[in-house]
């Protein structure tokens, strides 16, 4: 499977939103980053990184969007789309996180195969959507300096025999954050996966698998297509289309789905909820 390349059309945008130093290593047009400066984020928990406890959510009703969550007081934050959905947070040490805006699109009832996907693709197994392009998001990515790998293989493209191969790339972190009943939170997503053998949340972590481009039979000559836009845009389930993916062999076979949502601590169908994307840092042995 070759490589993906982001076309340079497709990052020019994100590239005005961080840096000199960084801008200058890609060469290209600017698109639709604005450069209004968002509400500084406020942090009013004690604990931001805590997960609320389990509590009866029939009768809730969808709480509204918090502001983006900061890792240090002093980051600052740029707008990266003129929907402000998509925010590139710079800490004082000059590492970057990606915040991007989703809704909670299901919350209980189903075995899941995705943890966030397309608006309008695969709601019926996903726990978030979101409306942006996921090759903005891929940019994102690469912009705070992630590095893709491959999509998981199944079949050898050589002999076409079976072939399994997991997923490569960076190691990526998954935060939500979100208002409940008013009160910001802000944990690591694999708290609202159930792992539902072990009866705990999912223990593995994402890896930048990068998805994959491809052209429509009956264009030829038209643009390439992100193919993470099929729904897999932070798998669950391993695909080859997935942005994000579990370096695990996991079958999306319906008899063998092995996750589905805590319905006890998913907010509110309709709950706007931001979704941060941070390297994870590499752990020097010693």
């Amino acid at each position: 499977m070759r490589s993906l390349t982001i076309p340079l059309l497709i990052l020019g945008g994100l590239i005005l939103a961080i840096s000199a130093g960084t801008a200058a290593m890609f060469l290209m047009k600017p698109t639709v980053v604005e450069t209004t400066k968002p509400a500084q984020a406020k942090v009013e928990e004690k604990k931001p990184h805590e997960s609320p406890k389990p509590v009866d959510r029939k009768e809730l009703k969808p709480d509204t969007l918090p502001e983006p969550h900061k890792a240090d007081e002093k980051s600052k934050f740029k707008e990266l789309n003129k929907e402000k959905t998509l925010l590139l947070e710079t800490l004082p040490d000059e590492s970057k996180r990606i915040h991007f805006a989703t809704e909670v699109c299901l919350r209980d009832g189903v075995l899941l195969e995705v943890l966030v996907c397309k608006a309008q693709t695969k709601e019926h197994e996903a726990i978030l959507r979101t409306s942006l392009d996921a090759k903005l998001l891929h940019a994102g990515l690469v912009v705070i300096g992630a590095k893709p790998g491959h999509p998981v293989q199944f079949i050898d493209p050589k002999t076409m025999e079976e072939n399994y191969k997991p997923a490569t790339g960076e190691k990526i972190k998954v935060t939500v954050n979100y208002n409940l009943q008013g009160k910001p939170f802000v944990h690591q997503a694999q708290d609202w996966i159930k792992d539902t053998k072990t009866k705990k949340p999912m223990a593995h972590g994402w890896v930048f698998a990068g998805s994959r481009f491809a052209k429509f039979p009956d264009q030829p000559d038209g643009p390439e297509y992100y193919c993470a836009n099929n729904g897999e845009i932070i798998a669950i389930s391993n695909f080859v289309d997935s942005m994000l993916d579990l370096p695990v062999q996991l079958t999306s076979s319906n008899d063998d789905l092995m996750f589905e949502a805590y319905s006890d601590k998913v907010p509110a169908v309709g709950t706007p909820v931001w979704v941060i994307l941070e390297i994870v840092p590499e752990v020097k042995k010693k």
